[in-house]
């Protein structure tokens, strides 16, 4: 132990490293103060392997450290957020950032983000505008609503409609909808965020209208009804339709309000997927209030939507929360291109990529498999070996949870490598290349694979398999 502390004297000072010709070059293209962290971060690991009696001693040669230093800094120069290559069969992917967006959204963020725009201004009158009216059109149109409003997410959007409708009162909710979802996010908590007391109804697995009529008194304010878009109860059930629920409401003149969480602007059991009500048939039942999210099967950015009874919307829009909840100027943009293509259900289908996703047929899948197959063992060799086998998709995101959209997949079994290796090996690359494992194979789901980022996924596994180091 004394020769490693021994050692610790020949360790280059920060300065010295920082003199080297290879980090004095780098500074033309890296700020110094991240060259000089990079340095200060390698030197100290360095240092905590010369006191580490199980570890190997390093090389302290002045340009071996400075080396070491510069590939630090090309890492620490990447950034934290960027382009993942999703092979996993998981569309609305939550940890992927969920739907990614059509082109036209994106151009639309572009078009409004590099200079100025009439985000609260009114080109007609010349004054001041509100930002919220640049979707709502569009919202009723396509749902059937009175009026509309937008907020950052749903979960605020349901925060929002409960602070804004029965702060300071109660709320029923049915026991079977004391739902939580991704993050922790659980009704009861938001109800208590938003000042309103919950008044649990029925039991977990049947709530009936009488309940409801049971439990409503003086303070009730609000009848809430979740969807439980992200999770099914079988068996022995019974829930209370829109229709009776809305009826029982105005009956002692209090709104309903209806979480859908996903949200739905178009049918999709033509292609095989479980009935989910739409927006517009939610409404039709006479349910005061819609939420849902804009980056599920809308397939649009993050938004929280609320839709419905022009009163009871004005309500939520004066409420103070709205400002702290406001939707940003691209999110906005993103979302009315999006909501756009709607005008044409072709269209959506057609430019919209989770709907695209959700409505590929098997006999496309198997095409891509096909022809991207041959392009892959190219890359790899006889690194691993590369099958098409059958395999389902899931939708995500708390969506159609009992959803299996059959599909076909390309299936690495590596040779020479861990299946652990492979993963992380990809995860490296840039972009990264994220998928799963299933059945002792690495499968890469072209559903999920859009056929611009093709080449990226070839160049990563040939990077992998060839064993480079991915940068």
């Amino acid at each position: 132990m004394s020769d490693r502390r021994a050692l610790l004297r020949t360790l280059p000072s920060i300065d010295r490293l920082l003199s080297t010709p290879l980090l004095t070059e780098l500074e033309q293209t890296q700020p110094h103060i991240l060259i000089r962290a990079a340095a200060q971060n390698t030197v100290e690991d360095l240092r905590r392997q010369i006191l580490d009696d199980q570890a190997a001693l390093p090389d302290l040669d002045l340009n071996a450290v400075a080396t070491l230093i510069a590939a630090r800094v090309v890492q620490m120069a990447k950034p934290s957020l960027r382009k993942v290559i999703n092979v996993t069969g998981t569309l609305l992917h939550t940890n992927l950032g969920r739907a990614p967006l059509c082109k036209e959204a994106l151009q639309a963020i572009k078009d409004v983000a590099q200079g100025y725009s009439n985000l609260e201004y009114d080109l007609d009158e010349g004054k001041r505008g509100k930002r919220f009216t640049h979707v709502e059109e569009l919202i009723c149109k396509l749902t059937g609503g009175e009026a509309a409003t937008v907020v950052n997410n749903n979960a605020g959007a349901v925060m929002l409609a409960l602070a804004a409708l029965a702060g300071g009162r109660s709320a029923l909710v049915s026991r079977g909808e004391l739902i939580e979802i991704g993050g922790s996010f659980r009704i009861p908590d938001i109800m208590a965020a938003s000042g309103v007391d919950l008044v649990e109804v029925g039991t977990t697995n049947k709530t009936h209208l009488k309940d409801y009529a049971g439990a409503i008194d003086d303070k009730t304010a609000l009848i809430l009804k979740v969807h439980t878009s992200n999770y099914r109860i079988l068996g022995f059930t019974e829930a209370v339709a829109g229709e009776k629920l809305a009826e029982l409401a105005h009956q002692h003149d209090i709104p309903v309000l209806e979480d859908l969480g996903s949200g739905l602007l178009m049918d999709l059991t033509s292609f095989g997927l479980p009935r989910e009500p739409t927006v517009r048939e939610t409404l039709k039942t006479g349910i005061d209030l819609v939420t849902f999210s804009g980056d599920k099967l809308l397939g649009g950015p993050q938004a929280g939507i609320i839709v419905g009874n022009r009163d009871v919307i004005d309500k939520v829009r004066k409420h103070p929360i709205a400002r702290a909840l406001r939707i940003d100027k691209l999110t906005l943009a993103a979302l009315e291109a999006t909501l756009r293509q709607y005008l044409d259900p072709q269209k959506a289908l057609d430019k919209i990529p989770v709907l695209r996703m959700l409505s590929l047929p098997v006999a496309e899948l198997q095409q891509r498999c096909e022809a991207l197959l041959p392009r892959l063992t190219e890359v790899i060799g006889n690194a691993a070996d590369a099958i098409i086998i059958e395999a389902t998709a899931t939708v995500g995101g708390g969506a159609l949870p009992l959803a299996e959209l059959p599909g076909r997949v390309i299936a690495l079994a590596p040779k020479d490598m861990s299946l652990n290796e492979l993963t992380t090996r990809l995860r490296s690359c840039e972009p990264a290349v994220v998928g799963r494992i299933q059945d002792d194979k690495f499968l890469i789901d072209p559903r999920t694979l859009s056929s611009d980022d093709e080449v990226f996924l070839l160049q990563a596994l040939q990077q992998v398999f060839s064993l480079e180091r991915c940068l």
